[in-house]
């Protein structure tokens, strides 16, 4: 949980704007691959970080050597996508057993020419934050299959995000239309609102007494794994802030033959549980 909010979407951290060549996945994976031993270890050193590589926890920049990836964390899973064509790498890790129990979304940059990393943007939710519960989230991701979709199977870069951004435009206006699966779950924190009935759909948003316009979206999108994450803003949530304040917000999406099957969310509060 954070205890003071910075609004930066006007922020330099060259993870919006950037342009970046494509790289390969082999590379990608050595990058989350380091990234996870890294934070286990508490030594980001392990990452090949760019001499003037940009660091930033829930949307406020800070030096790598005080940031949670300095720190020694348990990681009990951790689910990674690889994004070739931005040459960006994201990576989930719950860490449930953990001292300090987390839920952390990381994006990271991947300079093409040599592999080393030159951003890294994390989403770090603990005790406090919205519905966050790691125990929970640990059991219910464990119960997912998010493993490669076969190469005839898959579905474009454009339809994967599409179906992303449908899903976050729902929030300001829940008419919209939303390709969800009739089979479709949501993690959000450590509640899950599906798989006790293997038929519903269970992605489907209510209406929100004043609509939340998601900006400030950053994507990572892996047509292997049919999957995406969005980096995002979400206002209103906390009380403590304006309603059109934002906190930040990941929501990492399985696309199946272009419909959603899973959602993964996680949101930061100033207080504890927004005031809600």
């Amino acid at each position: 949980m954070i205890h003071l909010h910075t609004a930066l979407f006007g922020i330099s951290l060259g993870l919006v704007s950037q342009v970046i060549a494509e790289c390969s996945r082999a590379t990608l994976q050595e990058v989350t691959a380091a990234y996870v031993r890294a934070q286990a270890a508490g030594q980001p050193g392990l990452l090949n970080l760019a001499s003037n590589v940009s660091y930033a926890e829930n949307d406020t920049p800070m030096d790598i050597k005080t940031g949670v990836i300095s720190q020694t964390i348990t990681i009990d899973f951790s689910r990674s996508l690889h994004d070739t064509v931005e040459c960006a790498a994201f990576t989930e890790i719950t860490a449930a057993t953990s001292p300090h129990p987390y839920v952390i979304h990381t994006r990271m940059l991947v300079a093409a020419a040599d592999g080393r990393v030159t951003a890294i943007e994390s989403v770090v939710t603990d005790e406090g934050d919205w519905v966050f519960n790691a125990t929970g989230h640990l059991y219910w991701t464990q119960q997912e299959n998010w493993n490669p979709i076969p190469a005839d199977q898959r579905d474009s870069r454009e339809t994967i995000q599409a179906a992303a951004d449908a899903y976050l435009d729902q929030w300001a206006d829940s008419t919209l239309p939303v390709p969800l699966g009739t089979s479709c779950a949501r993690l959000e924190g450590g509640m899950y609102t599906g798989e006790r009935n293997a038929s519903a759909n269970t992605c489907r948003m209510p209406s929100f007494p004043t609509p939340i316009l998601a900006g400030n979206r950053r994507y990572v999108i892996d047509e292997a794994l049919g999957a995406v994450d969005v980096f995002n803003g979400f206002p209103w949530l906390e009380r403590t802030l304006p309603p059109e304040e934002a906190v930040p917000s990941s929501n990492m999406v399985r696309v199946e033959r272009g419909l959603i099957r899973y959602v993964h969310e996680i949101t930061v509060c100033v207080t504890a549980r927004c005031g809600r």
